[in-house]
């Protein structure tokens, strides 16, 4: 299919990416936005694999029954996540350290305290950020871990209902080059951390997985320490879906975060 990718495109300008307010869900941003129609390809069809195109799509059940729940999230599907990027990555040891909810739903949000998707191309972690995130998370070990590779990997899914608004395209980490990843200051109230947007080039190939369901999961890697070619940063982003059905429910998704050492 075809459909807009939103851009970032390389003013100068600092780039600045805050949240704030209760549960840290209101958002400011700076920078000028572009959109390009790029070509988006089914996931579904190709074959794709965590070091080679930075994500991939697994069967994942799960025996969560509320992702509302924070300490059913934190004691259950926080062990689940942990030991599915262990069986997919090969790490020895993963550290889930945090999550986000979504919703396409504004009064969901509202009541939620959850944040909206994301809809502008991006990755979470960059070259500075990925280190730094295990320094503030691991502490007294962290010098350690550093000395060898880790990763910093995410699972993506639904929670309830099957994706039909706003799904998630994953850009092949292969056809993105360094130059197009343009840091960005990422402000939260309690500490500074840095993203990557990303900036246009017609090279980049895009793919996701339609009517994504619970049980599936997409595994994506949004940082490597590893610099031997394999992927170390997979930009991704929320996007309209031109063959979204009217009527359609709002995407409601929960993203999960781990470190992975090796």
């Amino acid at each position: 299919m075809e459909a807009e990718i939103t851009y970032t495109p390389d003013t100068g300008e600092t780039l600045v990416n805050e949240t704030f307010g209760p549960n840290n869900i209101r958002r400011r941003t700076s920078g000028a936005e572009e959109r390009h129609t790029m070509s988006i390809s089914d996931g579904r069809a190709a074959q794709l694999s965590l070091d080679g195109n930075g994500f991939v799509l697994v069967e994942h059940r799960t025996a969560v029954k509320d992702f509302f729940d924070a300490e059913e999230l934190k004691s259950l599907y926080y062990r689940e996540v942990e030991e599915l990027i262990k069986r997919i990555s090969g790490a020895k040891r993963v550290v889930v350290f945090d999550h986000t909810l979504r919703s396409g739903n504004e009064a969901e949000r509202e009541a939620r305290l959850i944040r909206e998707p994301v809809l502008s191309a991006h990755n979470d972690y960059t070259e500075w950020s990925g280190p730094q995130r295990v320094r503030e998370i691991m502490g007294d070990e962290a010098d350690a871990l550093l000395e060898r590779r880790f990763a910093i990997i995410q699972v993506w899914r639904a929670i309830a209902r099957p994706i039909e608004s706003n799904p998630l395209a994953m850009a092949d980490a292969r056809s993105v080059e360094p130059a197009d990843l343009l840091v960005a200051e990422r402000r939260y109230p309690h500490r500074v951390g840095q993203t990557y947007r990303l900036k246009y080039n017609p090279q980049h190939r895009w793919y996701y997985f339609p009517r994504l369901r619970r049980e599936e999961a997409i595994v994506f890697k949004v940082f490597d320490s590893q610099k031997d070619g394999r992927a170390r940063f997979t930009p991704h982003t929320s996007f309209e879906d031109p063959s979204t059905p009217p009527g359609a429910a709002p995407r409601q998704s929960i993203e999960a975060r781990a470190l992975a050492f090796f």
